[in-house]
Parts: structure tokens; C-alpha cells; sequence
């Protein structure tokens, strides 16, 4: 997550709604319903995580920052050894039923062969003018060797197309699986789901 230099906290902020906390970070890798990543979502007083809350005034009362954040010029953490980092697929919507769109951008490095892995990321913005646009949680992280190839969000929900690896010897040039990877904010955090249908080879 990113701050002017002149910010405190760089790195754990929560996210822009009504109280500020410190962002906590949890990713595990469990089959099937899988946390992800903790951010600090805070839903509103009358509305569920996931059920959406939004009404007619609501637009008018967010302003301007009701617009879903924009990741270009956005530094995220992710380490690509001195190469260029690339933004490969956005989606926009609001993810925790506040009325606010989010942004989810599947970031990797721009290296010049190979498939580098990508990371999915979940930007958020300050109400406040001329605040930028920040990480708050890693959907997918880039140990787990895998790539995007499509990317939406519908419903609250983060569905990304995946590609990956069924063993270590298939050359990373060359991914020979694909699944499909969802994820909804529930119970506070992320969650992954993943769909019925077998994972297929390519």
C-alpha cells in the first residue's frame, strides 16, 4: 500500500470508510475455501459483508471519490529484482456492499521471456482530495506460480481465470493446468473458492 512520504504508515492502512484501523495481513493456502488476505473493510451500520447497502443518496454523500481507484501509477509490493512492474487486468466493483467501488489489478514483472507469475491485488482511495490509491489486500500471490488470464468482478465477488503448473519440471514457459479462483469478502476477510469443475490441463 502506498502514502506520500509524509504519511506515518506506508505499508497497513485501513481502508477510506468511517474509522481508521491497522490493516492485518493473514494468507494461507487451504484447498478449498482458502483465506487469503485480511484488510481492514468496515461494513456499514445497516448492511452485511457482501449484501449491498448503497442508496440513492448515497453517491451524492461519497462525492467525487465514489469512482473506482485508478492502478496506473501505483508501486506494488511486489519484487521484481529492478524490472518494471506491469498491470496485465483491472476490475472494478464494489467488493464489501459500502456503496464504493474497489479496484483488482493482476500485477507481474515485466521480465523478457518465461511466464512470471502474477500477483492480484485490491486497491482502494481516500475520500480525502488528492489522496492516491492503495493496496489493501493480496488476493493471489506470486509464490503460488500462477498467471492471470482473465479477471472480473460481479456481485462482490473476484473471479479470476488461472494458470499454473502440475508439476515443478514443467518449464515455466509453458503452464499445462488452468482452474478457476474465486473470492468474496465474508466473515471480516477474503476468501478463496474454488469452483467444482476439476482442474484441466491446457
Amino acid at each position: 500500500m502506498l502514502h506520500s512520504p509524509a504519511e506515518p504508515n506506508p505499508a497497513l492502512d485501513d481502508l477510506a470508510h468511517r474509522h481508521a484501523r491497522p490493516l492485518h495481513w493473514l494468507a494461507t493456502a487451504t484447498a478449498m475455501a482458502a483465506v487469503i488476505a485480511v484488510a481492514g473493510f468496515l461494513q456499514p451500520a445497516t448492511g452485511a459483508a457482501g449484501t449491498p447497502t448503497a442508496t440513492a443518496a448515497q453517491p451524492a454523500a461519497n462525492g467525487p471519490q465514489a469512482t473506482a481507484p485508478d492502478p496506473a501509477g501505483v508501486t506494488y509490493p511486489l519484487d521484481c529484482k529492478g524490472a518494471p512492474q506491469a498491470v496485465t487486468a483491472t476490475a472494478d466493483g464494489d467488493l464489501d456492499g459500502d456503496g464504493r467501488p474497489e479496484t483488482v489489478a493482476a500485477v507481474r514483472c515485466e521480465a523478457g521471456s518465461g511466464t512470471p507469475p502474477h500477483a492480484i491485488y485490491v486497491l482502494t482511495q481516500d475520500r480525502a482530495e488528492g489522496s492516491r490509491p492503495r493496496v489493501v489486500a493480496t488476493l493471489l500471490d506470486t509464490p503460488q506460480r500462477q498467471s492471470v488470464t482473465e479477471l472480473t468482478v460481479r456481485d462482490h465477488v473476484v473471479t479470476a481465470s488461472l494458470l499454473g503448473y502440475s508439476t515443478p519440471q514443467i518449464p515455466r514457459c509453458c503452464p499445462d493446468k488452468k482452474q478457476l479462483s474465486k473470492w468474496r469478502w465474508s466473515d471480516a476477510k477474503f476468501r478463496q473458492e474454488l469452483t467444482d469443475s476439476p482442474v484441466t490441463r491446457v
